[in-house]
């Protein structure tokens, strides 16, 4: 395969860019940027006064965050977003994405180019992440959070039944598919393991972000369920979607992750009684008793009353774990995200 050169450093501009501006500056690179390229063959331009740089048939715009950047097709003008990873390790890095193959609410390669040193991953443009959308809309109505949860758990079943564990889990994941943000997709399987034996998902790895880490991962050493600290991490997030804070949170970590050990949140009583048993069945701090992914989606919060596959969290297998009837204090110190 005949590669182009990569440049060590890439300075892309940071500020933003409307579709106008996109437009100009592609028009104004015609006579220096072929449109011949291949997209096996990346040639890299920065002409200084534009301050972008060409990857194949995209130019690469503004930094969306660490090595991830907007990108429009020289051609088209189509968004997408370009994620850039180390040539050496852009195999096992995207591993996880061809493990799942395609899923409606799992992003998928759009392309990927091959440079010397980087590898380009583009994928279809997004319109915004899980996490700002509930921090700018404080906290979700029941009815639009089922739905997007669905499409969330929807994501993590289809992984775990194709052997993928995604470790870190977390509302940033989760990017809206449309302008109307009612459709979501699972935008980040890099940190995601693939188990080399589907029926064993031990892992023995401290991966993740210390809000959503289940019990397990701080008791021991000793190896944990990977797919059922997910589980939990899925309920650290419809708390958080419905309550418009995280049912752990201290600015001190040790704090945190004592509160954490001990499993013990309060669930304010504007929630209804389906959404509160929908939160236990995930926040359980024996991951034993965890109800796995295909379970939660049959719930009858997120089926209706119809549902007939759900096991009832009225059982005497939970009624030992009850959560703690702490008092709800709805203070603005408390709603933060």
């Amino acid at each position: 395969m005949n590669l182009g050169r990569t440049r060590p450093r890439l300075q892309i501009s940071n500020g933003p860019r409307k579709k106008d501006v996109v437009e100009k500056t592609i028009h104004n690179l015609g006579g220096i940027l072929s449109p011949d390229l291949q997209p096996s063959q990346p040639v890299f331009t920065k002409p200084e006064q534009y301050n972008v740089l060409k990857i194949g048939k995209y130019l690469l715009l503004d930094r969306i965050e660490g090595e991830t950047f907007r990108a429009v097709h020289y051609q088209t003008k189509e968004e997408s977003v370009c994620k850039i990873v180390e040539i050496n390790h852009y195999r096992e890095i995207l591993s996880a994405y061809w493990q799942v193959d395609s899923h409606e609410n799992i992003s998928s390669i759009s392309e990927l180019i091959l440079g010397e040193t980087k590898a380009y991953v583009f994928f279809e443009q997004h319109y915004g992440d899980l996490h700002s959308y509930v921090r700018q809309k404080k906290r979700l109505k029941e009815e639009e959070a089922s739905r997007l949860f669905r499409q969330i758990v929807s994501a993590v079943q289809h992984c775990h039944e194709n052997g993928v564990v995604l470790r870190d889990l977390k509302l940033r994941k989760f990017v809206f598919k449309n302008a109307d943000k009612t459709e979501l997709r699972l935008d980040g399987l890099e940190d995601a393991f693939v188990l080399p034996d589907d029926s064993n998902d031990q892992l023995t790895d401290k991966h993740g972000c210390p809000a959503y880490v289940s019990p397990e991962i701080l008791n021991s050493n000793a190896s944990y369920s990977g797919k059922a600290a997910d589980i939990w991490s899925l309920g650290v997030m419809l708390y958080t979607m419905l309550v418009g804070r995280y049912p752990f949170h201290d600015a001190d970590p040790s704090a945190l992750f004592g509160k954490i050990r001990r499993g013990q949140f309060s669930i304010p009583p504007i929630l209804s009684t389906k959404a509160k048993c929908v939160i236990k069945s995930m926040l359980r701090q024996d991951p034993m008793d965890r109800l796995p992914a295909d379970q939660i989606l049959c719930h009858p919060w997120l089926q209706g009353s119809s549902a007939r596959c759900f096991v009832t969290c009225i059982t005497n297998r939970y009624l030992d774990q009850a959560v703690p009837d702490i008092v709800y204090r709805d203070s603005e110190e408390e709603i933060f995200l």
